[in-house]
């Protein structure tokens, strides 16, 4: 083949060689067979994607005032576009008496065609707490831009235990900043921002507890987290104490890809500092 040849097929190709993205929300429909609560539901998905590993949340839903809300990880591969989500734990259930939860398997297809990504295949499963099957189905999504539900953060269980019996004060929200990033894998960290004088905080992030009653020092408290494209992310720091000098005060360094942004927050006793997260995706992205 001849040098100006190759030069011109790598040109023509390296898009295909860009890593599937399947990080982000997925909506669409899920059916099933005769048997089922309803023969078509609205389904959605929140897809946690990082080096083809997958964990997330999925709302199946009537409407959205009737939903279960369900966590489950899967693995993609890369070769064949196939992957397979697996629920594993009942977060909420909103649903008539008569219907009962169905823990789920899915076994999807991701395919792209111009600006649309869609996930299509099957689904299996078997009814809560039982070995019974629930009557099958299909199931087609597209990735969507927004959610129609709470985008939830990833939280330990450590943490979601503490925070189902935390009882905190209610505070005033004060807005600090807003820090727009152009790569989904998002680095908090914090430190004392002058005197280290004994302050401690709790953070949030979409009012999920991230870390609770820890103390800033020159040595940072770090909170890595993934986002999804044009959807906000809140930070609340909430002042356990005051310390020695107030008011509890931190420097926030926030790494996103290339970028690195400095914010200085401020949080007493009647107010918390506040600060939203947006990931925009580059333009040749």
């Amino acid at each position: 083949m001849h040098l100006r040849s190759v030069i011109l097929l790598l040109l023509v190709i390296p898009s295909r060689l860009i890593a599937d993205d399947l990080n982000g929300i997925w909506k669409g429909s899920l059916t099933q067979d005769p048997g089922g609560c309803y023969p078509r539901y609205s389904i959605e998905l929140q897809i946690n994607f990082n080096n083809n590993n997958i964990i997330g949340k999925a709302y199946d839903f009537y409407d959205t005032t009737k939903y279960i809300k369900i966590s489950f990880t899967g693995r993609y591969n890369p070769v064949t576009h196939r992957l397979v989500l697996i629920e594993n734990k009942v977060l909420e259930v909103n649903i008539p008496i008569d219907c009962i939860p169905c823990i789920k398997t899915y076994d999807l297809i991701y395919s792209i065609k111009g600006d649309e990504e869609t996930l299509a295949g099957d689904w299996k499963g078997h009814i809560i707490n039982m070995q019974n099957a629930c009557p099958p189905g299909k199931i087609y999504l597209k990735k969507a831009s927004h959610s129609d539900f709470v985008v939830d953060i990833e939280q330990n269980d450590t943490l979601e235990a503490i925070q189902e019996t935390l009882h905190l004060k209610p505070r005033s929200k004060e807005m600090v900043k807003t820090v727009t990033v152009n790569s989904p894998k998002i680095q908090i960290q914090l430190y004392d921002n002058a005197e280290i004088d004994n302050d401690t905080i709790t953070v949030f992030i979409n009012n999920k507890l991230l870390l609770y009653r820890q103390g800033l020092t020159d040595k940072p408290l770090t909170i890595n987290f993934n986002a999804f494209a044009n959807t906000e992310y809140e930070l609340v720091m909430y002042a356990d104490n005051l310390g020695l000098i107030p008011p509890n005060t931190a420097l926030m360094v926030v790494t996103a890809g290339t970028k690195k942004f400095e914010v200085f927050l401020s949080s007493s006793e009647e107010k918390s500092a506040t600060v939203k997260f947006v990931y925009k995706k580059p333009d040749n992205q």
